[in-house]
């Protein structure tokens, strides 16, 4: 059997070889051609990218056009021109209590209001001297009823509300008072620089009396020493203040309804010790002459205390306190506290104000206690009455103080320095012990630099030095920020 075999050279093999070839070569050409297009057509685009202006460029990090924000307003510390006073005050009192305002108010650089129930009889150039004056809205439509009090207290409580309601400009601060409260203003505007007033804030202090605390609330501010509302809190005030007095018909003055109303809004009271309502009676001496370590705001009840200074009134005593209180009003009532080392005395100074020398050594922690030369609001002589810290009076008369009061107060501008002036006025009695008498020294002279920024800086008592002198019977003391190291210790 033969076999046949297969033969290359086979015509139909040859032709069939030959298609399969042509279709691969075309096939090439056909992608080679597509991928030359191509590859021209992504080289002219990106070209034409670089040479197109108009075409935008968007970057990731810039998603949205960036809007012109506002330029902000330049901070301006709050200052006097910011604060408006309300004054309560009484049309039976005014002729007399007016006198106090005059003492304080710089016309044309404050703002406020005297709110009073009637109208009272004006005096030629008072208008010049005083806030003007407004007669308070009618009240009658308010329920009072409390057997211990008057029902002003409502028309007082309503000062603040209708203050706002007079629409002025540019107000951070309400600052509320009696037409008996005398305003150490510098010092008060450096207390609100600390706080927001955008923010809500009620600024005061409690009484001096345990007793009026416990029966009011340690939570309220003191008319009487006066209170700081800043301006939202205001607002807020004067939407809901006659609903809220509504609710508390029994309460006795104006203050307690003021904090009535801060407890439904939430708002504490933020003390501040330089306020002083000064719920005592008799002899202040004691409480200025170891003032706190605080800017000194406010002084009340003027009319119910002694003058602050012995042998002149009320009004002439506050006036010589002006002199001080120009020159250097962060420093003013603040307590130094040092030792004549050679003679063994101790001395404090409560600068503008006082200063007293003391036969032998006392502590600095014995010194900063007020001497209770003042009864409590009660007028009984309980040291449990207080609250905060007092110390006896001596009845040693050989430990008794020599107390020196201000005469005068200058500045001198070569040297950026005051010089105040104490002499003793009342005498002391004899004492057998034997050491230096401080009988010896009939004047004072205490040198100090203002320092404007004293409250800028954690509270410091100032030192104070006793300085050499060949003025006889002058005592020469310097008081300043204290250096490095400086102690009060013998």
């Amino acid at each position: 059997m033969s076999s046949i075999k297969s033969n290359p050279k086979d015509p139909d093999h040859l032709y069939s070889s030959w298609s399969f070839s042509k279709l691969m070569a075309f096939f090439f050409l056909l992608i080679s051609i597509s991928y030359l297009f191509y590859s021209l057509r992504f080289v002219s685009h990106s070209y034409d990218c670089d040479q197109n202006p108009n075409i935008p460029i968007i970057h990731s990090t810039s998603t949205f056009p960036e809007e012109e924000s506002p330029t902000p307003k330049p901070f301006e510390e709050t200052n006097i021109s910011h604060t408006v006073f309300g004054i309560g005050a009484s049309a039976k009192l005014w002729k007399q209590r007016k006198e106090y305002i005059k003492l304080w108010w710089r016309p044309n650089q404050m703002r406020g209001i005297v709110w009073l129930e009637q109208k009272v009889k004006t005096e030629p150039g008072d208008e010049n001297l005083l806030p003007p004056l407004r007669i308070s809205q009618d009240t009658s439509k308010f329920k009072y009823k409390n057997p211990k009090g008057h029902r002003s207290a409502i028309r007082i409580s309503r000062i603040v509300s209708e203050t706002l309601r007079l629409g002025m400009e540019g107000v951070r601060w309400f600052v509320l008072g009696d037409d008996d409260t005398v305003f150490i203003t510098e010092n008060l505007v450096k207390v609100l620089q600390k706080y927001d007033h955008n923010q809500f804030y009620y600024i005061g202090s409690s009484s001096e009396s345990h007793l009026q605390n416990i029966y009011f609330s340690y939570n309220m501010a003191y008319g009487g020493g006066g209170f700081a509302i800043s301006y939202p809190l205001a607002v807020a005030l004067e939407k809901i203040q006659d609903r809220c007095i509504q609710r508390y018909p029994g309460l006795y003055g104006s203050d307690d309804r003021i904090q009535a109303c801060m407890a439904e809004l939430g708002v504490p009271l933020t003390k501040e010790k330089g306020f002083h309502q000064f719920d005592v009676y008799g002899n202040l001496f004691g409480l200025l002459s170891a003032h706190p370590v605080t800017p000194l705001v406010s002084l009340h009840h003027l009319d119910v205390v002694e003058p602050i200074f012995p042998n002149v009134s009320r009004v002439q005593a506050l006036k010589r306190l002006t002199g001080p209180m120009k020159l250097d009003p962060a420093g003013l009532m603040q307590q130094s506290i040092c030792y004549d080392k050679t003679r063994t005395w101790t001395i404090s100074v409560s600068w503008g104000y006082a200063v007293q020398i003391f036969r032998g050594i006392f502590s600095a922690r014995e010194m900063e206690m007020p001497a209770r030369t003042f009864l409590n609001w009660y007028k009984r002589a309980d040291y449990t009455a207080y609250p905060f810290n007092t110390r006896p009076v001596s009845r040693n008369v050989c430990q008794k103080p020599f107390v020196y009061y201000l005469t005068n107060a200058i500045y001198k501008e070569d040297s950026d320095e005051t010089t105040t002036h104490y002499v003793r006025v009342q005498q002391n009695p004899e004492c057998k012990w034997k050491m230096e008498d401080p009988t010896q020294i009939k004047m004072i002279e205490v040198h100090k630099r203002p320092d404007p920024h004293l409250w800028d800086k954690s509270p410091r008592r100032n030192c104070c030095r006793v300085q050499r002198t060949k003025k006889k019977g002058t005592l020469v003391i310097d008081v300043g920020e204290c250096g490095e190291d400086e102690v009060v210790e013998l």
